[in-house]
């Protein structure tokens, strides 16, 4: 069995005890999304996967309804879409948390380049499709890097730089340096 084989079924193993486990926090979320501003409290949008395949991304909704018609496409700082609950979900990264559910899909893996809008992704160069060729994940070698403080073209070689060295190893340096590039919070819009 390949690791990329063998990291897909942890992946999946992972993302159902995690959802388990923190099936009573998202439902707390959930009520409080719902409470502060109308509309659902999941977010989904189009991003790119391996091998180039759109599917729909979850998250919590941490702006307004609608945002996306009310401003970029791109967050910026201090942007005026984002919720109170918002801003919080962002800094904790809770916001996240429903991208288990594209890890038990198959779309998704928890270490891995993350996935870009389609629009962005057409101004890729060949090269930096190169990304395409694992999973999109939840955390990264560009996120442990700086997350949002990086431009696109630095979290693309930084993602490019895993697809080259993929492994075990550098998986489980990836998932170490998470839980404090967290508690830093750097880089969160």
């Amino acid at each position: 069995m390949s690791y990329l084989s063998l990291k897909h079924c942890l992946d999946f193993m992972f993302a159902l005890l995690m959802l388990i486990a923190l099936s009573p926090l998202m439902a707390i979320v959930v009520v409080l999304i719902r409470l502060e501003s109308k509309g659902s409290a999941l977010f989904t949008q189009v991003r790119v996967g391996r091998y180039e395949k759109p599917f729909e991304i979850y998250k919590f909704r941490t702006m307004v309804q609608d945002a996306d018609k009310k401003g970029p496409l791109l967050t910026q700082q201090n942007d005026p879409r984002i919720t109170r609950l918002g801003h919080f979900l962002r800094r904790s990264s809770i916001d996240e948390l429903p991208q288990l559910l594209n890890i038990l899909k198959g779309e998704m893996s928890f270490i891995g380049p993350r996935p870009e809008v389609p629009p962005i992704v057409a101004e890729y160069t060949e090269r930096q499709r190169g990304v395409f060729q694992v999973r999109p994940g939840l955390s990264g070698w560009a996120q442990v890097n700086g997350r949002d403080d990086l431009d696109i073209p630095t979290k693309l070689n930084l993602d490019l730089d895993y697809v080259a060295q993929v492994s075990f190893k550098k998986d489980l340096t990836i998932f170490l340096l998470t839980f404090p590039a967290l508690l830093s919070k750097r880089g969160v819009n």
